[in-house]
């Protein structure tokens, strides 16, 4: 296995539990934003887009290596500039609180270790902000 989809030993994506959680994390995103009424406009946006099927794909991959394991994200497109990957997308506060919000509820149910979750929303906080392009 090449270096880059070797996972760093003492990384977050070590301690959540690797792929397995990951996987685990982003399905149940997904529900939450193709079922919670509150996350219809997400929703609605990954319809407009490739689809939610794809973006479970991805927000996987980027995951993975987000959190310190494979870079799956980056041997498919050659980056990870979130920038670069939401330029398409309107992104202002409101669709980034909805997103990280919607996110917290899947750590809640997708068997995050407690004592994660804060550090987990740091890093998400920190990615959603970097991801919006508009005030």
């Amino acid at each position: 296995m090449s270096e880059a989809l070797q996972p760093r030993r003492n990384s977050l994506f070590v301690e959540l539990g690797g792929e397995e959680t990951i996987r685990r994390l982003v399905e149940t995103f997904y529900d939450i934003v193709e079922h919670d009424e509150e996350a219809k406009p997400l929703h609605v946006l990954h319809l407009r887009g490739h689809g939610v099927a794809h973006s479970r794909e991805e927000q996987f991959n980027y995951l993975c290596g987000f959190f310190g394991g494979p870079s799956y994200y980056v041997q498919k497109h050659g980056h990870s500039r979130l920038k670069e990957i939401h330029e398409h997308v309107e992104i202002g506060p409101e669709l980034r609180d909805m997103w990280l919000n919607c996110m917290r509820k899947a750590i809640d149910k997708a068997d995050i270790p407690q004592e994660r979750h804060e550090l987990v929303m740091r890093h998400f906080g920190f990615a959603a902000e970097t991801a919006r392009n508009m005030d």
